[in-house]
């Protein structure tokens, strides 16, 4: 008999969210694989919780290391539970390498539900929740930052990102300039925390609003692109390419991608990119 992997979802802020179930398979588990071990220690004393496993690291860093010692821990017959610092294991967090190399070995993998930033900032934003994307965080070089949201653009489902505090007002004046000042956006600071913020309005005025600094944990909620929208004339889609070029990207690279981009045929977008570059020809 091989074991059973368990993907716990712990707390995002507020510790009461814990589940009974949550608390039953950390003290049932042969080995818990937490993200932080110190964070580990001061969620199971404050829910009264005895660890009667093994626990190990596993984080960013050894996880690749440490996935062929848990898999032979299932392969044993072992209960592995893995728990990040909060939310989902394996959602922008530590875990898929773990879950496909069990899944591979035909080992049971399970999960214990629990808080999502994610679900929680798209129920609270006021956007639309029916389709969604989540795109997790974005690039931390302002070139590639605006090059991907170039790309989502004409992305029509509303979007989920994290984003770091001192990085947050850059990356919303970029969304402003990408997808336009107008784009309706909200901000959600420290869910389920003693100070949690739900800041909505377009991107321009949020971005504005973040330049002073904002605190804690962010999820930044941003709708999808209007179908009913005006295409790129053929200044704007040169003007795409050209700003493609700049943050590092091959011209003829450039040219497909921004084709993708806005649904255009890559001639047309060629043909722009040639009359910027020789007007009246």
């Amino acid at each position: 008999m091989t074991g059973r992997l368990v993907l716990a979802g712990t707390p995002i802020g507020d510790l009461g969210d814990a589940s009974a179930r949550l608390a039953r398979v950390l003290g049932e588990a042969d080995v818990v694989a937490a993200e932080d071990t110190r964070r580990l220690r001061r969620l199971t004393t404050e829910l009264g919780i005895v660890v009667q496993g093994r626990v190990l690291s596993f984080f960013e860093g050894n996880e690749r290391e440490r996935t062929p010692e848990l898999v032979a821990a299932l392969l044993e017959g072992q209960t592995v539970v893995v728990v990040t610092d909060a939310g989902m294991p394996s959602v922008s967090d530590p875990g898929y390498r773990l879950v496909a190399a069990a899944i591979e070995a035909e080992i049971h993998v399970t999960a214990v539900p629990g808080p999502s930033a994610v679900l929680t900032a798209l129920a609270l934003s006021g956007l639309p929740v029916d389709r969604f994307t989540f795109e997790g965080f974005l690039p931390r070089k302002p070139g590639e930052r605006t090059k991907r949201l170039r790309e989502l653009a004409k992305e029509p489902r509303t979007m989920v990102f994290f984003e770091a505090p001192h990085r947050l007002a850059a990356s919303l004046e970029n969304m402003a300039e990408a997808f336009g000042a107008d784009r309706r956006t909200a901000v959600c600071r420290e869910l389920t925390k003693t100070y949690e913020e739900v800041k909505r309005g377009t991107a321009a005025e949020l971005a504005e609003w973040a330049v002073d600094g904002v605190r804690g944990e962010i999820t930044v909620v941003v709708a999808g692109a209007d179908p009913s929208a005006r295409e790129l004339g053929p200044d704007e889609l040169a003007a795409e390419v050209a700003a493609d070029e700049e943050a590092g990207t091959p011209r003829k690279e450039a040219i497909s991608d921004v084709a993708k981009r806005f649904g255009v045929p890559k001639r047309t977008v060629y043909d722009a990119v040639l009359a910027a570059r020789h007007p009246g020809k």
